[in-house]
């Protein structure tokens, strides 16, 4: 493939080049190049040199772009963005490095006439996958870099554990004596992270009482995504919103192929309802320390999620792709399933209650495979530095590297916006202290998602019927179904269909707020109850038929399409719109206050 670098990235003069010594300020000694092919690749490369590398103006670092990759968009912007040096493939063969750092196999190495030794880091967890033959129409081992180099004896392959060099040894004899043991930085950096676990869910916007479902999709259409592309909608749709969070990690292989224009674009719905989406590049860790539950496949995210001890269940798993005889194989045998046919809360409920039955100990034995495959936990950093220096025959610096924590999520590219409209269900239990209401919340926008209609009475398009049904006729006290919307939704169907609307923004007074309620309703024919929040003051919900009513949470809930929903239980239940209620949203409960209130503009009544 030709070098399409050529033209696009200048030739670097310093501190590589014709003349570097006439430029640079710190002399050096020594040259790495680290090559960089793709995104995943780059990372991996990218979160252990600086750390191995500190404080030491010994050594020079550059970059070498390998653009023969499929999946080489994303490299060149995610170099520019951490500020390193890149040279052009075409002037990498010019180079005199004394050392070659890389996290893919792929790359040609050989054949420049390079004489340094060459340091493999694995861009997974261990020698687990079979992959396509950039070279071929045939797979090959994951991380096992091309015979030729391995003949020529300079490369050096890390693992984390012992077993991974016999493993290599059976299955390429040129590998055997040319393995270094490591251990893994990204487990050791997910290990030091956990105390840090409050911390990641607060960055990424997760509530206290909510739980975080963390998708996790490998590349090719065998992964997660390949196989259930709807799965993430599928989850928003039956998954309470105020009781659960759903954050999405990708592959970088799959926005490097496909865009993150369609990626995003095949997800928008799911957005719409909520989706985190977390970078490709940086964020994973942190959220699946963060995460309650982690549905994955053969992936290495979800071969760390299980050395964790994070509930798990397999969404997809490619026994064809995972090679026999592994932990990850193994892990694909014992780890429980996910059935997309069938409805996925309960699912998940039994997930993250598993373990805690007696004689259930499949959360311990996926713990233990998992970390079959770390040897040397939390000396990674140390082992790699020895190792880099060894081959660049250069003194070790007298400090340790510090212990490396997972990052914080960066600011999420798309953060959701705040679900507009919603299927709201509510039902109604009497209890000594007075009704207790409770209320489940669901995205609109991805009910079609979900794998059965709601078992739930609609409400009527007709707000006139709806008004007799709670008035003049008997009602159970639910489960009732109801469309809620805010008055900005830019799709105009779901205000037009919905039994509810909500300001968004406060009014600032009792006037406006009324005012608003009143335009509201002749705007909208098909809408039984409006309902605005005023800035101080609570919730004022006017209702069609002339009622006004003030809902109060004597706690900090000011969410007014909640306090709404109270108020179109009690209607739906026939009880009387005043009074005290407990209101139970998610893990929280509330108590509520409803008080009959004159809309302003409306006669009073007579003495």
């Amino acid at each position: 493939m030709a070098d399409t670098t050529h033209g696009l990235l200048p030739p670097l003069r310093v501190p590589v080049g014709e003349d570097p010594e006439r430029w640079q300020t710190f002399p050096g000694e020594k040259l790495v190049v680290a090559v960089a092919r793709t995104v995943t690749s780059t990372v991996r490369v990218l979160d252990v040199l600086r750390p191995v590398l500190r404080d030491d103006p010994r050594v020079h670092l550059v970059f070498a772009f390998d653009p023969t990759s499929a999946f080489n968009d994303g490299v060149p912007a995610l170099l520019r963005s951490v500020g390193v040096r890149v040279l052009p493939w075409h002037q990498f063969a010019e180079a005199d490095p004394h050392l070659i750092v890389t996290a893919t196999e792929n790359a040609d190495l050989a054949s420049a006439g390079h004489t340094c030794p060459v340091l493999v880091l694995p861009h997974g967890v261990g020698f687990h996958k079979v992959v396509p033959d950039s070279r071929s129409d045939r797979d090959r081992l994951a991380g096992v870099v091309p015979d030729a180099l391995l003949r020529s004896g300079r490369a050096r392959l890390a693992i984390s554990h012992p077993d991974q060099a016999a493993q290599l040894a059976a299955a390429h004899p040129a590998t055997a004596g040319r393995t270094l043991l490591v251990g893994d930085p990204c487990y050791d950096a997910l290990l030091d992270g956990r105390d840090l676990r409050a911390d990641y869910r607060r960055a990424l916007g997760v509530r206290d009482g909510q739980r975080l479902i963390m998708l996790s999709s490998t590349w090719r259409d065998h992964s997660l995504l390949g196989h259930h592309p709807a799965l993430p909608a599928r989850l928003l749709a039956e998954l309470p919103l105020d009781d659960h969070a759903v954050a999405l990690v990708t592959h970088p292989n799959i926005t490097s192929a496909h865009g993150s224009y369609t990626l995003r674009s095949h997800l928008d719905s799911a957005h719409d309802a909520g989706l985190l989406t977390i970078p490709p590049t940086a964020g994973w860790q942190a959220t699946l320390l963060a995460a309650d539950l982690l549905i994955g496949d053969h992936g290495s995210v979800t071969f760390y999620g299980a050395a964790l001890g994070t509930p798990l269940l397999l969404g997809a798993f490619s026994d064809d792709e995972a090679v026999p005889g592994t932990p990850m194989a193994e892990l694909g045998r014992i780890a429980p399933r996910l059935h997309p046919d069938a409805p996925l809360r309960p699912q998940l409920e039994r997930a993250l209650g598993r373990g805690q039955s007696a004689g259930d100990d499949t959360a311990e034995r996926l713990c233990k495979i998992g970390e079959s495959a770390f040897a040397v936990p939390g000396r990674a950093l140390e082992l790699l530095r020895t190792a880099v220096y060894d081959l660049l025959r250069l003194p070790e610096p007298d400090d340790s590297p510090p212990p490396r924590r997972a990052p914080a999520p960066p600011a999420l590219r798309h953060h959701p916006e705040p679900t507009t409209a919603c299927h709201v269900h509510t039902s109604v239990t009497e209890e000594p202290g007075g009704p207790r209401i409770s209320v489940e919340r669901f995205p609109a926008t991805v009910a079609s998602s979900s794998s059965s209609s709601p078992s739930l009475p609609s409400t009527s398009s007709s707000s006139c019927s709806l008004m007799s049904s709670v008035t003049g006729h008997d009602s159970p006290d639910g489960p009732f179904r109801h469309l809620s919307c805010a008055d900005d939704e830019e799709d105009r169907r779901w205000p037009e269909s919905a039994s509810v609307l909500v300001r968004r923004t406060p009014a600032k007074t009792t006037v406006s707020a009324d005012r608003w309620i009143d335009d509201t309703l002749a705007r909208y024919p098909g809408c039984l109850l409006a309902t605005a929040t005023v800035a101080g003051h609570g919730c004022r919900a006017g209702l069609r038929d002339g009622r006004t009513v003030e809902v109060n949470a004597t706690g900090l809930l000011d969410d007014a399409a909640v306090l709404a929903a109270v108020v179109y239980a009690c209607l739906r239940t026939r009880r009387p719109l005043e009074g005290f209620a407990t209101l139970a949203l998610g893990s929280r409960t509330e108590d509520i206050e409803l008080r009959p209130a004159r809309r302003v503009g409306q006669p009073r009544p007579p003495a």
